[in-house]
C-alpha cells in the first residue's frame, strides 16, 4: 500500500484485495485510510499529522501549496479550536475520542486546506 503513487493506485489496490480476500477487516481499511491522508498530506506540503483524543497538530514543510489566509480564517473564526504554534505547526484542538472521529476530523481539515482551482 505504501507504494501506491497516488489516490487511484491505491484505491484500485482495495478493490483487488477485497475480490481476493472478500470484505476488508476494520484494521486494513484503517490501513488504507491512514494512507490516503499520507498522500493527501504530501499533496499540501504536510510534513506530519499527529490526532489523538484531544485533538492533533499539523506539521508543515517550508513549502506548501497551502494558501495562509485559509489557516487565517480558520484561527480567527475559531481561536478556541485552531492555532499556530510556531512557523510550521498548526493545532487543532477538538475532541476525537474514537479512531473515525480523527480519520474524519483530519480529512475535513485536509479538504479545507486544499486549494481550490478556479
Amino acid at each position: 500500500m505504501a507504494n501506491a503513487a497516488d489516490e487511484e493506485a491505491l484505491k484500485d489496490l482495495e478493490v483487488e484485495m477485497i475480490d481476493r480476500f472478500g470484505l476488508l477487516p476494520e484494521p486494513t481499511k484503517n490501513l488504507v485510510r491512514i494512507t490516503l491522508l499520507k498522500l493527501h498530506a504530501e499533496q499540501l506540503g504536510i510534513r506530519k499529522i499527529d490526532g489523538g483524543p484531544q485533538g492533533g497538530r499539523i506539521e508543515f514543510a517550508a513549502e506548501t501549496p497551502v494558501d495562509p489566509l485559509t489557516l487565517i480564517k480558520l484561527i480567527q473564526s475559531q481561536p478556541n479550536r485552531y492555532k499556530f504554534e510556531g512557523a510550521t505547526l498548526f493545532k487543532f484542538l477538538v475532541p476525537m475520542e474514537r479512531p473515525e472521529e480523527r480519520f474524519n476530523t483530519i480529512e475535513a481539515l485536509l479538504e479545507r486546506l486544499t486549494p481550490k482551482t478556479a
